[in-house]
């Protein structure tokens, strides 16, 4: 018998409405230390061919969120809320739902493609796996749509390369063989976790433009995750800037990088190399992320903000809408950020 996602769920994405909704989620594990609050609560949407960016520092919760969409975590997770594809609830959905909806209707890059790759089977075999565990297709036409898929990610000789093994490829093609399994099977959901963590500069580049050529292609949406905003500047539609397990910066790639209303969005912003700027001009963000074992009694970001003030340590603040658009922000100053602090990085500076 079909599952609901097989029988509705293409459907259901293909019209005007959200690819998919994520709503008030949350992810907790169990420590020596008590309850770790991972995920607090973040909502949004994501449209057909959109690039959504998640973008904060390790320990923000952003690798976290996205594999509790897909059933990644570990039995210690619990994990609440929704978050719908289609006709499925991926947080309800059965093992079986689950299987057909990895690598099939959603897909992972994840950002360490030598742990991902398996080092004694060829890349060939690896990718050809992929198609006939979903497509139940023989062997021979299983590489033919690997060498495709291959070829299409931009590796030369790419029916030649089906028999090499991983460890033959350089840093940038193995994680362009990632994204090649990803797209495999036509997914309308790419997941790409740190794709472009420890590339040199240019084989980052690369790798973002493969990305986004594949998207177009598919008409696929991608969810983007990146501790570096300078790194999505010219591909994300919107940015979500994640901060002690929660959103504290939600808008378009403009709001965020030209108009910043939360301190730790500027921090980043103003962490980033400016071709105009010397590297003496950067500003590194003082202190380190909260440990998130107990609620936060105020801002999250508190302690390690430059403009704080009394209410700041007595409230968490509320994600909230910035007049007049879908730039939404948690700040209690977030009217005043814009005097207060100026923006040096990406975006920023005189005009």
């Amino acid at each position: 018998m079909a599952s609901t996602f097989e029988t509705s769920g293409r459907s259901a994405a293909s019209g005007s409405d959200p690819l998919l909704t994520v709503e008030d989620l949350h992810v907790r594990f169990q420590t020596e230390d008590g309850a770790l609050h991972a995920v607090r609560g973040i909502s949004f949407e994501l449209q057909r061919n959109e690039v959504f960016c998640i973008v904060g520092e390790s320990g923000s919760g952003k690798s976290v969120s996205a594999m509790s969409l897909l059933g990644l975590l570990p039995e210690s997770a619990t994990i609440t809320g929704s978050a719908r594809l289609g006709d499925v609830d991926l947080l309800q959905a059965t093992p079986g739902e689950i299987r057909h909806i990895r690598g099939n209707v959603v897909s992972m890059v994840f950002q360490d493609p030598m742990t991902s790759l398996n080092p004694v089977y060829s890349i060939g075999d690896q990718l050809a796996e992929a198609v006939r565990i979903h497509q139940r297709l023989p062997m021979r036409m299983a590489r033919e749509q690997a060498a495709e898929a291959l070829d299409l990610v931009g590796i030369p000789q790419a029916k030649t390369r089906l028999d090499a093994y991983p460890h033959e490829f350089s840093g940038g093609m193995r994680q362009r063989v990632m994204i090649a399994m990803a797209i495999l099977n036509d997914p309308d959901l790419i997941i790409a976790d740190e794709p472009t963590t420890a590339l040199d500069v240019t084989v980052q580049a690369q790798v973002l433009e493969v990305l986004d050529s594949v998207k177009e292609r598919l008409n696929a949406s991608i969810v983007l995750i990146t501790h570096d905003l300078g790194v999505v500047a010219g591909m994300a539609d919107r940015v979500a800037v994640m901060y002690g397990g929660r959103f504290v910066e939600v808008g378009s790639c403009d709001e965020i990088y030209l108009s910043p209303r939360m301190p730790y969005t500027i921090g980043l912003l103003n962490a980033i190399p400016s071709l105009e700027g010397d590297v003496s001009d950067l500003q590194p963000i003082p202190g380190t992320p909260p440990l998130l074992t107990s609620e936060p009694s105020g801002c999250p970001f508190g302690p390690r903000c430059t403009v704080p003030e009394d209410v700041c340590g007595r409230a968490e603040p509320a994600l909230t809408v910035v007049s007049g658009s879908d730039h939404h922000v948690a700040c209690h100053r977030s009217d005043e950020v814009p005097q207060l602090l100026d923006v040096t990085g990406v975006g920023g500076g005189d005009d």
